[in-house]
């Protein structure tokens, strides 16, 4: 791929990720699925060009979106995790066995969890309205039902990323050369 088809595609992906981002405001319910889709983007790139491409990307949308972004929550999700989680994907499974590589993706994504919501909750004064409705339990209970999802998220994950190889890359070659 041409030097400027790479740029190309980093720019329409950026911008496509920071849309989606910002588009929270209008869209509130979806705070926890809009960085998760941004994020999911980053896979053209890791497919097309590489790593080290997808990672400019998403420093890029991530040092946009917490300038850009007006619900910081959503911006530090996607900083946190769902924007490198598709490089962080391809790196474990190029390279570590199935089974360990679930629980090193699991234990990524909970611990990432943990702590930007203490961060969020310490510094930036994010509230858990869950808390006052469950208790204390709501924690856990959160943090299960988000590990559900993103168990499911992975999955998605990996189909869209068949999907493509199988149906539209050889579409999208076409028009980036």
């Amino acid at each position: 791929m041409k030097q400027s088809s790479k740029c190309a595609l980093g720019g329409i992906v950026a911008a496509l990720s920071l849309v989606l981002m910002i588009s929270v405001a209008i869209i509130p319910f979806l705070t926890y699925a809009l960085p998760a889709v941004a994020g999911a983007l980053i896979i053209f790139i890791v497919v097309e060009i590489d790593r080290k491409w997808a990672f400019g990307v998403y420093s890029a949308v991530a040092i946009l979106s917490m300038l850009l972004v007006p619900e910081k929550e959503v911006a530090v999700m996607y900083l946190a995790f769902f924007g490198y989680y598709p490089i962080l994907k391809s790196l474990i499974e190029a390279k570590i066995p199935t089974a360990l590589g679930w629980v090193i993706k699991l234990l990524s994504f909970i611990s990432t969890m943990v702590i930007s919501y203490y961060l969020m909750i310490r510094f930036m004064g994010v509230t858990l309205d869950e808390t006052e409705e469950f208790g204390m339990m709501a924690i856990p209970l959160l943090l299960g039902m988000g590990t559900v999802a993103f168990v499911l998220y992975d999955i998605a994950l990996t189909k869209m990323i068949t999907l493509y190889m199988i149906k539209w890359q050889k579409h999208f070659k076409r028009y980036f050369k």
